[in-house]
């Protein structure tokens, strides 16, 4: 599904991505963790196509297609979904009008007629249930107001509304408490299916206990540096990273 190779990327003067090396199958879990200033949230705002960040090298093929010719609205249209750290407030739009309006662009997309306003609030509140999110906050405006897992539930019902073949989910559980933690993580999961897959970016074990990975990596100065299974992230958790880092050299 995803293929990256040799991925070097740089905000201004600064390369941040080194040579990155990652790849990704259909119905498979992959967790990035690394500590702060590695690279994990520039390498999500690549895939992305963050027009922040200049590519120098390398390639990114998405189901078989080059990704890095592609502007940010059309990998969204081909499947692929960024979770943000800090979701954004967009005042004047209601979650309800701004959904609505993503997802029938998608279905334009792929050739299909617009869902009619029963359709869509029908799906709205299957897809607002995933995450126990409130119906009252898909009147308001976008995430304007919310609290802190109020947004990160938001993020997780657009996911849901826009079914991406990709998810990439930038430290998702970052300020959530443990009830708000387990109902993201657990919509997370309930996604999950053979035909997409999810890339999970964070800091902590707690989070994968709801979404197991099946391939964990340690992305260090622009370079996965290390890659493992599930127990991989139970070691960090309880060890750190020096016993990595130490024996890292950077090329």
């Amino acid at each position: 599904m995803l293929k990256v190779e040799n991925l070097h990327a740089s905000v201004g003067d600064k390369e941040i991505l080194k040579g990155i090396n990652l790849t990704v199958k259909a119905g498979e879990v992959h967790a990035i963790m690394g500590p702060n200033g590695s690279g994990k949230s520039t390498l999500a705002s690549v895939l992305a196509g963050n027009e922040k960040f200049t590519v120098t090298a390398g390639k990114v093929e998405f189901m078989g297609e080059e990704l890095l010719d592609l502007p940010i609205e059309e990998r969204s249209r081909k499947g692929i979904f960024l979770g943000f750290q800090y979701p954004v407030e967009i005042p004047g739009v209601t979650m309800a009008n701004f959904m609505k309006l993503a997802v029938n662009e998608h279905r334009k997309y792929r050739g299909e007629q617009p869902l009619t306003a029963a359709e869509y609030l029908k799906l709205m509140r299957e897809k607002s249930a995933i995450v126990e999110l409130d119906s009252k906050l898909t009147s308001r405006a976008v995430n304007e107001g919310f609290s802190g897992g109020e947004k990160k539930k938001n993020e997780i019902f657009q996911m849901a509304m826009l079914d991406p073949k990709l998810a990439i989910l930038d430290e998702t559980d970052s300020g959530l408490d443990i009830d708000a933690l387990r109902i993201v993580a657990t919509g997370v999961t309930r996604l999950k299916r053979d035909d997409n897959a999810t890339i999970v970016i964070t800091h902590y074990q707690r989070l994968l206990d709801y979404i197991v990975p099946d391939y964990v990596h340690v992305l260090y100065k622009g370079r996965i540096i290390y890659s493992g299974d599930k127990s991989l992230a139970l070691k960090l958790e309880k060890e750190g990273y020096d016993w990595l880092i130490n024996d890292y050299k950077e090329e």
